[in-house]
């Protein structure tokens, strides 16, 4: 079903598959400190990189193993700008969960927002997932407060869970029914009205000048 789905277009955004084409900008991003600093790997390198990426070109489906999707998103020009992952954690009962990584220098232009929005609703009305969450580190606050803005529900906040990069960090849990589509619950309020940080620039090319990584970076 997922091959019917994607390539999906989300108005200035496409939701593509990986490819070998790929390892390049996933290189460049990886490899970023800021990317890195809240994510449980270090930077990536050229082998590790390699690496990750044949594990993603097989991520394209939910319902056959390894029940997960793993997604570029690429603007107008066909150019990487982050991507997404879910994948199903409990596969009977149909939870899954979400993670998203966007390139330091494509924050502020609300790519990260419309993208997750998209496979969100993709996964809750075309996929038959009942449950999604979404977990990160405490610390990100660019990361948590996407997750506000798409309709997610903080659930938990779990101290001292993960060891990572030579400390103990908090993490994270929120959560998304399908009766919490954006827009509709509660939740998604503070939502309608996007931050300064997600407001569309008048120029939509990417600026070597944004610092902020958004990534769930949870297992």
């Amino acid at each position: 079903m997922s091959d019917a789905i994607f390539p999906l277009a989300t108005g200035r955004l496409e939701l593509r598959f990986h490819s070998a084409e790929d390892a390049a900008d996933l290189l460049r991003v990886y490899a970023q400190e800021p990317v890195a600093r809240y994510l449980l790997e270090e930077r990536w390198d050229e082998e590790y990189t390699q690496e990750q990426l044949a594990k993603r070109v097989v991520r394209t489906s939910l319902d056959e193993p390894p029940h997960a999707l793993a997604l570029v998103i690429a603007d107008g020009s066909g150019r990487y700008v982050g991507d997404l992952a879910l994948w199903l954690t409990d596969i009977p009962h149909r939870q899954a969960e979400i993670g998203w990584v966007l390139d330091p220098q494509c924050a502020g232009l609300g790519y990260a927002t419309e993208a997750a929005a998209a496979l969100l609703q993709v996964a809750f009305t075309r996929l038959g997932v009942h449950r999604i969450a979404a977990e990160m580190d405490a610390r990100n606050t660019a990361s948590a407060a996407l997750a506000r803005r798409l309709g997610f529900r903080l659930e938990g906040h779990l101290q001292e869970h993960l060891y990572s990069k030579g400390e103990y960090t908090d993490t994270l849990i929120f959560g998304m029914l399908v009766g919490d589509l954006p827009g509709q619950g509660p939740a998604a309020a503070d939502a309608e009205t996007p931050t300064d940080a997600e407001t569309p620039a008048a120029d939509p090319a990417c600026s070597p000048a944004a610092a902020t990584a958004q990534g769930t970076g949870r297992p």
